[in-house]
């Protein structure tokens, strides 16, 4: 077998040409770190739970999965994010058409009319049709890291789609479990005030007997009109919610259907996982590592313009004085050109555009880290949130049944005698406030664990 050698002019002449390309500046070193575990407790988080697709159904309440399913369809910002990514699909697409052989047509009749050499006009016909082919020769691969870019900013914007899509979905749960919250703290204000309805008749035929002084008379009526002030207050943010995720889901102002109530929804176990799962699972990082590569890839082809670019075309084509010949017999006509160009000054106007590039891609290694960092701390405080939360519950559990005792005790010392109404008074506005305390620690828990899977990246599928 023959073996052929390259001429070593011809090696110098390429090694020359290489080194008249701009210098691009190294990556900066990582200074990110992952940690090997997570630093909040980890009680909660030590069983087998993974962090689902579609982590929503865990709250196992129907009508929430249809409204995270209408969102994911029909969002506005995830439609606007679906359109960009098609754009930069268009444009992976217009980078790889740059590659490819450029073919060209053209027909010109011409009709003129001139002197000969005697000074006597005459009139001229040409017809001619030309078609014409030009190709790029990638030597130094210039143009295939420009489509190396185009492709790493398309699976950035797909990336950013899923962030969108994560993000829709957790501000769907989160205000769908905070509507329902309300919607139990209107219920547990409406079944105060009856109540305080009682309440109040009570101290009314207690001061109209003589039995009672109108302090306590007017005491009861303040807590009564304390109580009814709370509804309007309830229902107006209930309305809010209610129009906040209709625009959610990407509908109109309007009333949202009910599924569980508050009492029966409960957060799904806690899901494992390591920090280094993050980087996988969390599509924000996934963009930002892409964005870093399209830089490079841009980079790189910036630093190649001062490399001698290669060129060929072919064109042929026919041509004739009358149209008959033209269709019947034209003189055929072709040419073959080779070109190089290469820049020989430039006022180092494609070093400074190399050095801007390669800052913008020093910009983008940072912006990475801190993405990662911020991804940490979220998930960091998700889990902690859990966690304090709980002691929280357990805490107000015992406040709320001590609470409750007390209002019995000072029930019954009013009824027989030993006690002012206002002892009842003041033990059934802690009792209250422990109810509603009671209600926010439940919603705020269950809006936590949707905090805690959005910081751990779940939902995050390709789904434009």
């Amino acid at each position: 077998m023959r073996r052929r050698c390259i001429r070593p002019g011809v090696l110098a002449l390429v090694l020359v040409l290489s080194g008249c390309a701009a210098t691009a500046p190294p990556q900066p070193p990582s200074t990110l770190q992952l940690p090997s575990g997570w630093r909040a407790p980890q009680q909660a988080a030590s069983g087998a739970a993974q962090v689902e697709q579609q982590w929503w159904q865990a709250f196992g309440d129907p009508v929430l999965s249809e409204l995270v399913a209408s969102a994911l369809a029909h969002n506005g910002d995830l439609r606007v994010a679906s359109a960009r990514v098609q754009e930069y699909r268009a444009r992976l697409a217009q980078a790889g058409a740059n590659r490819a052989p450029v073919l060209s047509a053209d027909g010109s009749p011409t009709r003129t009319r001139t002197l000969n050499a005697f000074g006597a006009p005459y009139v001229t016909n040409v017809f001619q049709a030309e078609m014409q082919a030009s190709y790029e020769i990638d030597v130094w691969g210039r143009l295939g890291k420009l489509s190396d870019a185009a492709g790493e900013s398309l699976r950035a914007e797909q990336a950013s789609f899923d962030a969108a899509a994560l993000s829709v979905a957790a501000s769907v749960a989160s205000a769908y479990l905070n509507l329902r919250g309300l919607d139990a703290q209107l219920a547990l204000t409406e079944a105060t005030l009856a109540s305080r309805v009682q309440s109040r008749e009570l101290a009314r035929r207690q001061f109209e007997v003589g039995y009672s002084s109108q302090l306590e008379w007017q005491q009861a009526q303040s807590e009564y009109h304390a109580a009814a002030e709370q509804i309007p207050q309830l229902q107006r943010q209930i309305f809010e919610q209610e129009n906040a995720l209709s625009m959610l889901v990407g509908g109109n102002p309007g009333p949202i259907t009910r599924g569980l109530p508050l009492a029966q929804l409960a957060a799904p176990p806690v899901p494992a996982g390591l920090p280094s799962e993050l980087l996988r699972r969390r599509p924000d990082i996934a963009r930002a590592e892409h964005n870093l590569a399209a830089a490079n890839a841009s980079l790189a082809a910036t630093r190649d313009q001062l490399l001698p670019s290669f060129k060929l075309t072919v064109s042929g084509g026919g041509q004739a004085t009358t149209l008959t010949d033209f269709l019947n017999a034209p003189t055929a006509l072709w040419r073959l050109s080779a070109l190089a160009t290469a820049p020989l000054f430039d006022g180092g106007r494609v070093q400074a555009q190399t050095d801007t590039a390669g800052a913008q891609r020093d910009q983008l290694v940072y912006a990475y880290e801190n993405v990662v960092r911020s991804a940490l701390v979220e998930t960091e405080n998700g889990l902690d949130a859990i966690y304090r939360l709980r002691q929280q519950a357990v805490e107000n559990d015992a406040r709320r049944a001590t609470a409750a005792e007390t209002l019995r005790i000072a029930h019954n010392r009013y009824r027989n005698g030993y006690a002012s109404y206002l002892e009842e008074l003041d033990a059934q506005r802690t009792l209250y406030s422990a109810d509603v305390g009671l209600l926010q620690l439940k919603t705020r828990l269950l809006v936590a664990s949707v905090d805690l899977y959005r910081a751990m990246g779940g939902g995050w599928s390709a789904m434009p």
